[in-house]
């Protein structure tokens, strides 16, 4: 594939994430099935509230990372650097997205590059898995030196690549790639999905191999299945459509994983989640960070970077808010809180 129709699928998938209906309706995150137990003396003042967290061998001052999105254009380059500026700014972490369009044509680097307005913050690059698998664990390393990131986000979208015109159609060796990349960066690997979620069963394959960070990215949000349907004619549309409310729930994936993998691994929670009281529920359900990218995105682009602050200024005062209305002083504290589950999130914990 001509590392010109990369670029041009990036800029199609930023025009569709702008304005188009990338989260069908159906799509749920079940988050709306933890209701946090309310706490009329919580004792504490918000100043004494601490949200903080590592990751990546830095602190944060909240558990939230701005998860990778975009890159290989210039449209992306603004977005990028105006959404890690925030992320500095608050101290935050950030990923870029698929770097393949970089990959394929070195001069799209600049895209990707945000360390010159973030020079502090854990910054991850990002591969997908079946990219690797071609560039083997060398050209991976070149990716994360070329843009000076701390780690790097190997992501997994078969469904996203199943429905893509131009997508990966062999799934086979993903594991031995894992492996070896588990070897080359350790504790900087995070492994993620794209929005089908991770169920437990392969949660617990990978933290077998030694991963020790996992990016659930459940079904809820940005359904990157739907927007290559928007973006596929004839029988993949079709087909498309018909799988865009295909994945494991976020909360479900949350829940499930962690159970499976125990306390060691490092969770991240993204797919759908939209406000700070999401991130509080994310939190609670067992995630050590929060991934979002959408809400962002879409108040950059409708307000610049002066629109993204306010937005995540509304995200990080509620996440406040939910911990002192649990009367939590950390996120540690939220996830020993009680919590009430129910419906269908119920019924996929009893599942897996």
């Amino acid at each position: 594939m001509g590392e010109e129709t990369t670029a041009k699928r990036k800029d199609a998938h930023l025009d569709l994430c702008a304005t188009g209906e990338v989260e069908p309706a159906q799509n749920s995150t079940l988050l709306e099935c933890v209701r946090l137990v309310h706490c009329a003396m919580p004792e504490l003042a918000v100043e004494e509230v601490d949200p903080s967290t590592e990751f990546l061998g830095k602190r944060l001052r909240y558990p939230l990372l701005i998860t990778g999105m975009t890159g290989g254009t210039e449209r992306a380059g603004v977005v990028n650097r105006d959404l890690a500026t925030l992320a500095e700014r608050h101290g935050l972490a950030f990923g870029v997205g698929s770097q393949r369009a970089m990959a394929e044509d070195p001069s799209r680097a600049a895209s990707f590059e945000v360390r010159e307005v973030a020079p502090t913050l854990p910054l991850l690059g990002n591969i997908g898995l079946y990219q690797a698998v071609g560039m083997g664990v060398d050209g991976v390393r070149r990716l994360v030196e070329a843009i000076d990131a701390d780690g790097i986000a190997l992501h997994l979208n078969a469904g996203q690549e199943l429905t893509q015109p131009e997508g990966d159609r062999d799934f086979r060796g993903g594991y031995q790639v894992v492996e070896g990349l588990v070897k080359a960066f350790g504790e900087r690997l995070l492994v993620k999905e794209t929005g089908c979620g991770i169920g437990p069963e392969v949660a617990r394959r990978l933290v077998e191999l030694g991963v020790r960070n996992l990016d659930v990215s459940g079904l809820g949000g940005t359904s990157w299945v739907r927007v290559e349907q928007l973006r596929a004619a004839g029988v993949q549309a079709q087909v498309g459509a018909e799988f865009s409310g295909w994945g494991i729930p976020t909360g479900a994936a949350i829940a499930t994983v962690r159970r499976a993998v125990g306390p060691e691994v490092r969770l991240v929670a993204s797919g759908g989640l939209r406000t700070g009281l999401d991130a509080a529920k994310a939190l609670a359900l067992g995630a050590d960070l929060v991934g979002m990218a959408l809400p962002l995105f879409r108040a950059q682009q409708t307000g610049g970077l002066e629109g993204a602050e306010q937005a995540l200024s509304v995200i990080l005062t509620s996440l406040n808010q939910a911990l002192v209305l649990t009367g939590s002083r950390s996120c540690g504290d939220l996830r020993r809180k009680p919590r009430v589950l129910t419906g269908e999130l119920k019924d996929w914990l009893a599942a897996l």
